[in-house]
């Protein structure tokens, strides 16, 4: 089924060349696709040229056509050499790169749009314009559902790595009046130690057992019932925070969550949440979290386009495939709006875009993703 696809989108890159003399350039939409088409990361370029080909099906427009070409990933010159192919073949509007790495690379063709999955920067930049989930959309949500559950003292924990810098100057740009920053080492050996300083763990736990002591030599009732009681905790006493947001992913999350539990924080009190994580259901096997939210797409359309997907391909796509079914529909329908597409000022629309991922607004030359909020709770993902 991959192989005939391929052959598919071959044909009609064939068929419009063949066919463009007898066209009006306006009459066509032409859109180039940066992928790595062969190769180590092969597996997900033909996720998204098999997204395309979904999205080309909706749209049902004769006059579009998808040119793929192999581009690696962040091969500056498979990447150069595709990009001038599409040059000299009249298309300036591409999807990609996949990698923000190559944004400097693809700036030097400033007559040429990309449209990037990427989510490392929302704001337009010189010719690339990035659909990705963007950090700040997922934090946005986040502190506007701290706000709704009425949380006024949030910690923003995260990793130190080479990431570091990035998060902490996308917290620079935010309103963060109510919260304070935590950054830990994501070794665990060392990160449950932070977190012990972090949630005062030791002096919650002597609390306790000076509590203890006051009744451990009576013997009347209350005191007997009283000691009972306090057998029943690990601490006395609650931390100085009532929301956390955990900006990481995997096993390091898992980690950061178990110490946060092991520290004995109440999670009747504290709100735990974290950053998009495109419906992993491992995190379902992190048991020592009752309830974990976060932000991410429309997941019954995440659901759908799965299902559709692996109906024509007989495989599941990869998570980011689903952003270059929306970056077509966007550039569709600036296309459709304004019958052209050569500019990023194309895309500055001054109405919301309603695509696959959810809602799409892009006030001020920025990409903004209108997140929903998500628990996992009894191993499902439940809309809050």
């Amino acid at each position: 089924m991959k192989k005939k696809i391929i052959l598919i989108i071959a044909y009609i890159a064939l068929f419009f060349n063949f066919n463009l003399s007898s066209r009006e350039q306006s009459e066509v939409l032409k859109i180039g696709l940066l992928a790595p088409l062969t190769g180590e990361f092969k597996e997900l370029g033909n996720s998204l040229l098999y997204s395309l080909q979904l999205a080309l099906d909706e749209i049902d427009d004769k006059n579009v056509f998808i040119i793929p070409k192999d581009s690696g990933f962040e091969n500056k010159k498979k990447l150069n050499s595709a990009i001038k192919e599409f040059r000299s073949e009249g298309i300036n509007i591409i999807i990609g790169p996949i990698s923000y790495r190559d944004f400097s690379e693809v700036q030097k063709y400033n007559d040429t749009v990309f449209i990037s999955p990427s989510n490392m920067n929302p704001e337009f930049t010189n010719n690339v314009i990035s659909v990705g989930v963007s950090l700040e959309s997922q934090l946005i949500a986040l502190l506007n559902f701290l706000k709704k559950k009425k949380k006024t003292n949030t910690i923003i924990l995260f990793p130190e790595n080479k990431f570091t810098d990035f998060i902490e100057k996308k917290l620079a740009k935010l309103n963060l009046d109510d919260t304070r920053i935590f950054k830990y080492d994501p070794n665990p050996e060392v990160l449950t130690g932070e977190i012990e300083k972090l949630t005062n763990y030791s002096q919650r736990k002597r609390n306790l057992e000076l509590r203890k002591k006051i009744f451990e030599d009576k013997e009347d009732e209350q005191s007997v019932k009283e000691l009972e009681k306090l057998e029943k905790l690990y601490t006395l006493g609650d931390v100085n925070f009532d929301s956390v947001i955990i900006i990481d992913f995997g096993n390091s999350l898992k980690s950061i969550l178990t110490s946060l539990v092991y520290t004995d924080v109440n999670q009747d009190k504290v709100l735990f949440t974290t950053v998009n994580q495109w419906f992993d259901q491992s995190i379902f096997y992190e048991n020592t979290i009752r309830n974990l939210y976060y932000p991410s797409i429309n997941y019954k359309e995440f659901k759908k386009y799965n299902k559709t997907y692996y109906k024509n391909f007989g495989s599941y796509p990869n998570e980011i495939s689903i952003l270059t079914y929306d970056a077509l529909g966007l550039i569709y329908y600036a296309w459709r709006t304004y019958g052209k597409v050569d500019s990023i000022n194309d895309f500055a629309f001054k109405s919301k875009i309603k695509g696959k991922i959810g809602t799409f607004s892009f006030a001020n030359k920025k990409v903004f993703q209108e997140l929903d909020i998500y628990k996992t709770d009894k191993n499902k993902f439940t809309k809050f």
